[in-house]
């Protein structure tokens, strides 16, 4: 039986569990995943571990310790560790059974300091390496924040950049890659940390790293094998506001007991100088794949599909789908790599048209003559997992489904078996697969745009809907077929919109030459984009009410709901909302990573301050009128709070209705289920005012109250 709610709304949005990808055992036959839910009612968060039956899709409960987290199968029979946060800030390395869920977990060593992204490795039949990460301090030692001694002054001194990124400030304590290896002696059940225990990885080498990568990195960026470590890190000679360049590195660990580690080797890739990412070992330990783009100082460049053969040879790395031009013959952008068992074959997930696609490709650029299979076309695939049958679980979401775990035979077909769907396709939501539509329309060029379209769950094509127009960020973003519990369109299409999610000029999945076309375009192609979309809908969809219009966004796309507020398209909207938008392109370096302006504006300030001036929104205030809420938060630091302040200065100056949102503990995005709700509330409330959706939903409710009454 499927339990359903009345309507979708942000309470139960945010209240949901959340499923984390499903890890499956080595048989096959078990699945690790876990669940977050958040309660309104008693204002706290919970936190499971539970272990998935693949074959039949039940769940058994392993863990409610709300501590207790990344739980990881640890290779031998169906035992599972896992890292749970301690007092005086701690790190517990717990083992439990997932086939016996009554016998008490057993803590097997404590780190002083705390530590994440766990991963393990088999390297023989008595021996489980691990490799773990957490901040060092200058000495190379685990850093520990409750019981470190506090300074006695709060002054910060830089010499250098960063002095701050994303929603914090730098210090001296920098990300690091722990290693160490567990043991079982024959006829034992006793699992050990062996000596000398928990040992930096990345301490005392004559070339100082850092890794996982600030502020985002996580285990994508390190891989474990019996090759020893495979890890990036930015390269430490440039300096990392102005350039991208990160490199990756090989240690040739042999047994993860060694006192000190062997010093990195670099792998080297001859022209491609920027991001690299996403490090896999090959089954037999080695082989490494890997992404890396090009240009080191654009951020969202496209990743070249890497391989290095023998990871001993690092010189030695062959690009998958080169041509002679350097821009290659695959024209999307590979993200996750996942080998198969017999190293024969990659599973890649790259987007392609708003959707997070899998696709399937020889291991060797020798044999990859031919573009990949797409395997997954639908959806947003978010995980991929090889099981000995050679099926493929897959977790994965869509516009309707928050979580579902299917299984794929790649060699026969692109038929999926369901495991388990957390909202059972989105009818515990209220919501439907008809309710998703897409449409694409001639952009300001010789090209074509694809646009996202949701209809509230109750739709009659007879009535007229009012239209929320949503802009994405990046602006090297898109809107995709995927589940998102911040912008979620559904939220809006339940208020009774027909939202649409346009990817203009600027948007990944759809080609390099439409990303790369909004270089020195910010206010220009990308804004007649979003023209010719409305004038689309004006003319072809008689069920919205474009007179009625809203248009909504973030970051990039806040920016250009200001650009759109003093341009001729803001008159035809009824209100706007900016979330941690650009007020100015004149304030860019009050941003943190400088090499984004450089290359979108194509140059500094003082070598082009005509680029960045061309599309300032801030030249145009005179011409803002519509009703316009601004949100900015105190914690972004990619976007200072300034830029929200100013335009709201100026809406409240110009006596234009405006309201101004702020949260102090808050970043660029707003993550904290309490302050979220505010968001919802706030962002909802704006919109229906003057859109006419709130007089509708007063009217339904007195309505409803006559009804009753009769």
């Amino acid at each position: 039986m499927t339990i359903r709610v009345k309507k979708f709304t942000p309470e139960v949005l945010l209240s949901a569990p959340r499923r984390s990808s499903a890890i499956p055992n080595e048989d096959g036959t078990l699945a690790l995943f876990t669940t977050s839910t958040y309660s309104f009612t008693s204002h706290s968060k919970t936190a499971e571990i539970k272990v998935l039956n693949i074959s039949n899709g039940q769940t058994t409960l392993l863990s409610n310790d709300s501590n207790a987290s990344e739980p990881t199968w640890l290779g031998w029979k169906n035992e599972v560790l896992w890292l749970k946060r301690g007092e005086k800030g701690v790190t517990s390395l717990v083992l439990a059974d997932a086939e016996n869920v009554t016998k008490s977990p057993v803590t097997v060593s404590t780190f002083n300091g705390s530590v994440s992204n766990l991963k393990l490795a088999k390297l023989d039949s008595e021996t489980i390496a691990l490799a773990v990460t957490g901040l060092a301090t200058p000495a190379g030692n685990l850093y520990n924040e409750e019981t470190a001694e506090k300074p006695k002054s709060t002054a910060r001194i830089y010499k250098k950049l960063f002095v701050r990124q994303w929603d914090a400030y730098v210090t001296e304590n920098k990300s690091s890659i722990w290693y160490a290896t567990l043991k079982r002696r024959k006829g034992q059940e006793l699992l050990s940390l062996e000596a000398p225990g928990l040992r930096n990885a990345l301490r005392g080498h004559s070339v100082s790293l850092e890794s996982p990568v600030p502020p985002f990195g996580g285990s994508a960026d390190f891989d474990i094998s019996k090759g020893g470590l495979v890890f990036v890190a930015k390269d430490p000679k440039l300096d990392p506001a102005n350039h991208t360049k990160t490199d990756l590195y090989h240690i040739p660990l042999k047994t993860f007991t060694e006192s000190e580690a062997p010093s990195p080797i670099i792998v080297k890739t001859g022209t491609l100088r920027g991001y690299s990412s996403g490090p896999v070992f090959s089954p037999n330990a080695k082989s490494v794949a890997f992404t890396r783009m090009k240009s080191d100082q654009y951020e969202s460049d496209k990743p070249r599909l890497l391989l290095v053969p023998d990871i001993l040879d690092p010189n030695n790395v062959s690009e998958f789908y080169s041509t002679e031009d350097g821009k290659g013959s695959w024209d999307l952008r590979p993200e996750t790599i996942t080998w198969s068992r017999d190293g024969s074959e990659l599973y890649v997930t790259a987007e392609e048209n708003g959707r997070g696609k899998l696709f399937k490709l020889p291991s060797s650029p020798r044999f990859a003559s031919k573009l990949p299979t797409a395997v997954i076309n639908d959806g947003a695939v978010s995980e991929v997992k090889v099981l000995p049958d050679n099926n493929l679980l897959i977790s994965a979401t869509s516009l309707v489904e928050n979580s579902i775990y299917y299984l794929l035979d790649p060699s026969s077909s692109t038929k999926t078996v369901t495991i388990s769907s957390s909202s059972k396709a989105g009818k515990s939501f209220g919501l439907y697969q008809d309710q998703i539509d897409e449409f694409w329309y001639s952009g300001a060029g010789d090209y074509s745009v694809h646009a996202w379209l949701l209809k509230p769950s109750n739709f009659d094509k007879s009535k007229k809907y009012p239209l929320a127009y949503l802009i994405h960020g990046g602006p090297q973003g898109s809107w995709k077929e995927s589940w998102s519990t911040r912008w979620n369109p559904a939220i809006f299409a339940e208020q009774g919109y027909i939202v649409v999610t346009p990817n203009p000029t600027g948007s990944t999945g759809y080609g390099m030459e439409l990303q790369n076309g909004i270089r020195n375009q910010w206010g220009g192609r990308p804004y007649q984009d979003l023209v010719k979309g409305f004038e689309y809908i004006e003319k072809n969809l008689d069920y919205v009410d474009t007179s009625r219009a809203v248009a909504l966004g973030a970051s990039y796309g806040g920016y250009m709901i200001n650009w759109i507020q003093g341009q001729p398209l803001g008159q035809k909207f009824k209100a706007l909302v900016t979330h941690d938008g650009v007020f100015s392109t004149l304030n860019q370096y009050s941003s943190e990573e400088l090499f984004f302006p450089h290359h979108d504006f194509g140059g500094t300030l003082w070598e082009n301050r005509e680029g960045y001036e061309k599309w300032d929104p801030a030249r145009h205030v005179k011409n803002w009128k519509t009703p316009h809420l601004i949100i900015h938060n105190e914690l972004d630091y990619r976007l200072p709070i300034a830029e929200g302040l100013a335009p709201f200065n100026v809406l409240q100056t110009k006596k234009i209705p405006s309201k101004f949102l702020s949260f102090p503990d808050e970043n660029h995005w707003v993550l904290k289920p309490e302050n979220s709700l505010v968001w919802h509330n706030e962002v909802l409330a704006w919109i229906n005012k003057y859109s006419g959706v709130e007089q509708e939903q007063q009217e339904g409710l007195q309505q409803s109250i006559s009804d009753l009454r009769l």
